[in-house]
Parts: C-alpha cells; structure tokens; sequence
C-alpha cells in the first residue's frame, strides 16, 4: 500500500456532535483567557514564543483562542452553521480530522510568513483559518447550495467563497484590517482545496465551477 493509499484510507462514518463539541471547546477556552488573561499567551500563536521558548503547541492551540466575544460569535456561527452540514457529509471522523488539520496547517503557514517578515511578536488567535476551510468544503459537497447573506440575498456557495478570496487578497495587499490575518483565512481556503484531491481524489476547482 503506498503512502497515498494509506492517507486515502477512509475512517468509519459516524454522524454525531464534533461541531458542538468544538464550538464547546471554543467557548470554555473564551471563558478561560478572560478569566485568567496569562493564559491567552500561552495558547495564542506567538513566533517569538514558538522560535525561542519552543512552545509549537500554539500552532494548534491558537485556533480555540478568541480575541473577544465578537470575534468568538462570528466565528462559531460559521462552523455551526457550515460545520454541522460537512459534518453529516463526510462523518464526524473524518470531519474532526479535516478540521483539526486544515486549521494546524494554517497555523503552521500564518507561523512561517509572520517569522520571515519579522513580526514576532504578533499574536495570531482564532477559528477562521478552520471555518474558511469548512466553507470551502461545503461549497464542493454542496455546489449548488445558496447562502443567504443577511437573510435576504441568496449567494451560490462558490459565488461566495469567491467573493472572500478576492475581499481576502484585497484587504492583504491594500493593509485594510491590518489586525485581521487574511492571509491565515486564504491558507485555510487552500489548504481545504488540497485536501479534496489529496484525500478523496476530488477536483474541488471542477466541483465549483460545474457543480459535477
């Protein structure tokens, strides 16, 4: 069995509650930084912390780490609301295993970039390099599903993970919202569009576009 087959090896479907179970976790490591605010420096993704005191538990940790309530909300309506979907697709397995890697991966990336520009210590926290991975996912098992901006405006699901990559690369080049790491959520956006091909042979590109 080569090593492709063996990354290719399907996990036993089961449909349970991963997503409610990461929103808890989410939540109860909100309630924790702010009740004991040394926390959030051990747990946010520092570089200088990562590269002089070794702690690489923050390229995972980071992503359950909110910078306040507004940022927490934003980002748990998401994954309830496009994680609960992928995870009834794909089965709670392997949509815990999608999710926990996608989000490390991001971390890892956002890790390196930040460390060659200089900025070590920046704090990177939050779920949205994950979430913008589960957005991606459910717009390629769900093609034609429409996303109802605000309610009113119906969005095709490629339509709108478009529409984030373009603002997503605008905001990055022109600095606006230079405390929101747009480059953390496009690596979660391309990490999710190698990880179809590489783990389920799936175009995700051909998926987006056709529908098929």
């Amino acid at each position: 069995m080569t090593m492709l087959q063996r990354f290719r090896k399907p996990f036993k479907y089961e449909n349970g509650n991963f997503t409610l179970v990461l929103i808890g976790i989410n939540i109860l490591v909100y309630a924790i930084t702010s009740l004991f605010r040394s926390t959030f420096v051990y747990l946010a993704l520092i570089p200088g912390a990562v590269l002089h005191y070794g702690w690489i538990w923050q390229l995972f940790t980071y992503m359950f780490v909110h910078a306040n309530l507004r940022h927490l909300l934003f980002n748990m309506l998401g994954l309830f609301f496009f994680g609960t979907a992928l995870e009834r697709y794909l089965g709670s397995r392997e949509f815990a295993f999608f999710y926990l890697l996608t989000g490390t991966l991001a971390g890892i990336f956002s890790f390196i970039v930040f460390s060659m520009g200089g900025t070590l210590g920046l704090s990177l926290v939050g779920a949205s390099g994950a979430v913008y991975a589960v957005l991606f996912a459910f717009a390629v098992i769900n093609p034609r599903a429409k996303i109802y901006i605000w309610g009113i405006l119906p969005v095709p699901a490629p339509v709108l993970v478009a529409a984030y990559t373009v603002i997503e690369l605008w905001s990055e080049l022109s600095a606006y919202g230079g405390n929101i790491a747009h480059l953390t959520h496009l690596a979660g956006f391309a990490f999710a569009a190698i990880y179809f091909p590489v783990r389920h042979g799936i175009n995700p590109i051909k998926r987006l576009i056709y529908g098929s």
